[in-house]
C-alpha cells in the first residue's frame, strides 16, 4: 500500500471519527462539565490513534524499507563477491552466506540458516568431512579472539583440491560473550599452483647453475658479476662472493681485456649475438689458466639487462695442442736433421783430415789451423745432435744408481765449469733407491742442462736430490742472468735459442730424453737473478 493510498484512507477515517463520535456525545444527556471533559478526551484519544498511525503506516515502513534495502545490498555484495562468505552467530549457526559458498559445499538447495556446520554436512554427503572442521578451525579462531588467518584444502568432486586463504574474524559483546564470526576465504589455487611452478622452476634454476660441472656466471649491464656458481673458486682460487657486485676485468690477463670490453659491449647491442672467446685468467695463487668463455645477453621486457655464460678451463687441452705442435716439429726437423747430418759428416770428415795433414807440415799458421779444427769439432757436435734428433734410438732401461751418474757427469763438466770459474755443489745423497734409466742418455741431460747454467754467467750451481714417493725431484739451481718469461714458454723448440753460437738443440734433445723416460722438467726462472730447473724422473720404468 503506497502512501498516498495510506492518507486517502487517513483522511476517511478522521472524517468519520469526528462527525461520529460528535453526533454520539449530542446525543447523551450529560452536564456542559462532562461535554466539555469528553470532548478534551476524545481529542487526545485521536491524537494518539493519529500518531501510531503515523508512525507505522509512515516511519516504521521507511525503517523497514531501509533496513530491507540494507540487507539487499549486503546480500548483492556479497553474492558478487568471488570469495567465499558467511557469518554465523555465537553459537556457531549460519545465518547468512553468499552462493559462492552455497554452491561449494552444495547445500543451495538448503534452509541453511540457524544450522551448524555439523548439520549441514548431513545435506552434502561429500562435504561433510570439510564443514566437521570448519566447525574445529572456527572454535580455534574464537580463542584466538582476534582476526586470524587460515589456509584450508578443499577437496572438489573431480578429485582436485582448491585451497583457500580464509579470515575469520570474531565479534564479542560488550560483556566478552560471543556475538558473530564472520569467515572470509578466497580461492587461491592459482596462486599455490603458481608458486609452486615457480619454486619448480628456481630449484631447476639453481640446479642447473649450482651443480654445473662448469663455470656460470651472470653479469649486469654494468659488466658486474651478480651470480657465480662454486665452480669458480675452483678455476680462481677466490670465493664467489669475493668477487659479488665487482667487475671480472681484474682477474683476466692485461692483454685481453680490451678484447672483452669490446665483446661484452657487443653482446648489450645485438640481442641475439652469441660470444666465444678464449680468455688468459690470472688465479689468486699466481698461476695461469685458458678458459673458452660463452656469453649470451639476458633479455627482460625487450630490453638487454646483462648477459649469462659458462666458462669452460681448456688449459690442459692448449698445452697438449702446444705438446703436439712440437712433436710434429720435431719429426720434422729430425727427418730433415738426419739427412743433413749424414750430407755434412762425410766431406766434414775430409776437411778435417787434410787440415790435419796440413798442420803437420805448417809451424808458421799453427793458430790458424787450431780455429779451423775448433770450429770443424763444433760442426760435428751439431751434426751428432742432428742425428740423435732424426735418428729415434731404442732406449735400453737399466738399474742404475743417480749418484753414479751424477758423478760422471761432474768429471766431464769439471774443466769447462774451471773455465767459467763456477762452483757445482753437489751432496753425494744416500739412501736414494735405484732408478729404471737409460744412464747415457740421462748423463747427455744433465750435462745440456748444467752447461745452459754454466753459459748464464753463474757462479754458483746447487743440486739437490729427494725421493718422493714414486719420483726422483732433481733440482739444478743457478745464480746466473735468468730467462726471460716469454722465453721460458719455448724453450725445447728446434733452432730457438738465445746464445749468440747456440742452436737451441741441446733442450729439444733433452726435451726428447725426458719424454722417453716418462718424466717431467719445470723452470722457474726471474731475470738476472738464477733458475731452478727440476727433473722428475720416475723410479720404476712405466
Amino acid at each position: 500500500m503506497n502512501k498516498k493510498t495510506k492518507m486517502v484512507i487517513y483522511i476517511l477515517l478522521a472524517t468519520i471519527w469526528i462527525i461520529g463520535t460528535d453526533y454520539i456525545v449530542a446525543q447523551l444527556d450529560i452536564s456542559p462539565q462532562f461535554y466539555a471533559t469528553l470532548q478534551k478526551a476524545k481529542a487526545l484519544f485521536f491524537i494518539l490513534l493519529t500518531s501510531f498511525f503515523i508512525y507505522f503506516s509512515f516511519v516504521k515502513q521507511e525503517e523497514n524499507e531501509a533496513v530491507t534495502a540494507e540487507k539487499e545490498k549486503l546480500e548483492a555484495l556479497i553474492n558478487s563477491m568471488v570469495d567465499f562468505v558467511n557469518f554465523k552467530d555465537g553459537e556457531g549457526r549460519w545465518t547468512q552466506a553468499n552462493d559462492f559458498a552455497l554452491k561449494l559445499f552444495q547445500i543451495s538447495h538448503v534452509d541453511y540458516k540457524g544450522k551448524k556446520d555439523s548439520e549441514l554436512g548431513a545435506y552434502s554427503a561429500f562435504y561433510k568431512e570439510a564443514l566437521e572442521y570448519c566447525e574445529t578451525s572456527d572454535e580455534e579462531a574464537w580463542k584466538l579472539g582476534k582476526i586470524s588467518r587460515w589456509t584450508e584444502e578443499v577437496p572438489m568432486p573431480d578429485g582436485t583440491t582448491k585451497t583457500f586463504d580464509t579470515l575469520k574474524i570474531p565479534h564479542f559483546h560488550e560483556d566478552g560473550t560471543r556475538k558473530e564470526l564472520v569467515v572470509v576465504g578466497r580461492d587461491i589455487t592459482e596462486q599455490v599452483i603458481a608458486e609452486k611452478k615457480l619454486e619448480q622452476s628456481k630449484q631447476k634454476y639453481k640446479s642447473l647453475i649450482q651443480y654445473n660441472p662448469e663455470l656460470v656466471y651472470i653479469l649486469n649491464a654494468k659488466g658486474e658479476i651478480i651470480e657465480l656458481n662454486p665452480r669458480f673458486e675452483a678455476l680462481t682460487g677466490y670465493t664467489p662472493d669475493t668477487f659479488l657486485g665487482k667487475s671480472v676485468l681484474s682477474l683476466i690477463s692485461e692483454k685481453d681485456q680490451n678484447e672483452v670490453k669490446y665483446a661484452y659491449l657487443e653482446i648489450l647491442k645485438k640481442r641475439e649475438s652469441i660470444i666465444n672467446k678464449e680468455i688468459e685468467i690470472i688465479r689468486k695463487d699466481g698461476d695461469k689458466r685458458i678458459l673458452i668463455c660463452t656469453a649470451v645477453p639476458t633479455v627482460i621486457e625487450n630490453k638487454v639487462v646483462g648477459a649469462i655464460g659458462y666458462a669452460l678451463d681448456i688449459t690442459k687441452e692448449k698445452e697438449t695442442e702446444e705438446r703436439l705442435r712440437k712433436t710434429e716439429k720435431l719429426s720434422v726437423v729430425g727427418e730433415l736433421a738426419a739427412s743433413v747430418a749424414h750430407e755434412i759428416r762425410n766431406p766434414l770428415t775430409s776437411i778435417k783430415g787434410f787440415i790435419q795433414f796440413m798442420q803437420s807440415n805448417d809451424d808458421k799458421n799453427g793458430t790458424y789451423f787450431k780455429i779451423m779444427l775448433d770450429e770443424l769439432e763444433r760442426i760435428n757436435q751439431i751434426s751428432s745432435e742432428l742425428l740423435a734428433l732424426g735418428k729415434p734410438r731404442e732406449v735400453h732401461f737399466e738399474q742404475s744408481d743417480i749418484n753414479d751418474i751424477f758423478t760422471s757427469v761432474m768429471w766431464l763438466l769439471e774443466s769447462q765449469a774451471n773455465l767459467y770459474s763456477v762452483e757445482i755443489e753437489y751432496t753425494n745423497e744416500q739412501n736414494l733407491p735405484l732408478i729404471d734409466c737409460e744412464p747415457n742418455q740421462l748423463k747427455q741431460l744433465f750435462i745440456n742442462v748444467i752447461k745452459n747454467s754454466i753459459e748464464a754467467d753463474s757462479k754458483k750451481i746447487s743440486i739437490n736430490i729427494t725421493h718422493e714417493s714414486e719420483y726422483l725431484n732433481i733440482s739444478i739451481k743457478d745464480d746466473g742472468n735468468g730467462i726471460d718469461h716469454d722465453r721460458i714458454e719455448r724453450l725445447g723448440e728446434p733452432f730457438y735459442s738465445s746464445k749468440e753460437k747456440g742452436t737451441g738443440l741441446g733442450l729439444t734433445v733433452s726435451y726428447k730424453i725426458i719424454q722417453s723416460h716418462k718424466g717431467q722438467i719445470s723452470f722457474n726462472s726471474n731475470l738476472n737473478t738464477g733458475t731452478t730447473v727440476t727433473i722428475l724422473l720416475p723410479i720404476k720404468k712405466g
